[in-house]
């Protein structure tokens, strides 16, 4: 099994991305670095990351947080037949969901999340799919030619695959998009490019300090 053990966000401004991921957002360098990055971009690049929480009332605190940050909405938060979410972009570009399934607060509401994941958008699922099980990665769950979960074990980041165009529409924006990723994974199964030019980097797994 191959798990992602950090991803990396090419940025503009690294300090101002740093302070509204780790105060938003409580995240850490074992799970998202920043480097800076001035390569062109422009429209959709291609990927969200999700923070997926345990309930409505960490949604909206989370949500909050990055929009008091300087964090835009993209889709604003509310209720669906999977449970409660929103898509808010980040200053350096970056599209992020908070969603729960559940349907009401049964604890007291904090900023945790339960699960970090990166959904790339893709333009054929099955190809992607094969490319990633011959570079080491395992299915976790599969449906179709529509979307791919893969079992990434113990690392801090949750890797699938969507429809390039259905995940810019879940995300509010155009699928359209040029240019840089400004995206990069770290991984024991580096390094190489994927079908869709996402980067990987060699890296050995991240161990406890």
């Amino acid at each position: 099994m191959t798990s992602i053990d950090f991803v990396t966000l090419e940025v503009a401004d690294t300090t101002a991305a740093a302070h509204l991921y780790s105060t938003a957002f409580g995240l850490n360098p074992s799970q998202v670095r920043l480097r800076a990055s001035e390569a062109a971009t422009s429209g959709f690049r291609g990927f969200t990351l999700s923070l997926v929480v345990s309930q409505p009332g960490n949604v909206d605190a989370l949500v909050k947080a990055a929009l008091d940050l300087g964090a835009t909405t993209l889709k604003p938060t509310s209720k669906s037949l999977w449970g409660y979410g929103g898509v808010v972009q980040a200053p350096d570009g970056t599209i992020w969901k908070i969603a729960t399934s559940a349907k009401k607060d049964t604890g007291p509401v904090t900023r945790d999340f339960d699960e970090l994941v990166l959904l790339l958008g893709v333009e054929d699922v099955k190809a992607s799919k094969q490319f990633y099980v011959e570079q080491g990665l395992t299915v976790g769950k599969s449906f179709g030619g529509k979307y791919v979960e893969f079992a990434t074990g113990s690392g801090p980041v949750k890797l699938a695959l969507y429809k390039r165009r259905a995940l810019a529409k879940d995300a509010g924006v155009p699928a359209e998009g040029t240019g840089s990723h400004r995206l990069v994974f770290s991984s024991a199964a580096g390094p190489f490019s994927d079908p869709d030019g996402f980067v990987w980097e060699s890296t050995a797994p991240l161990t406890a300090a």
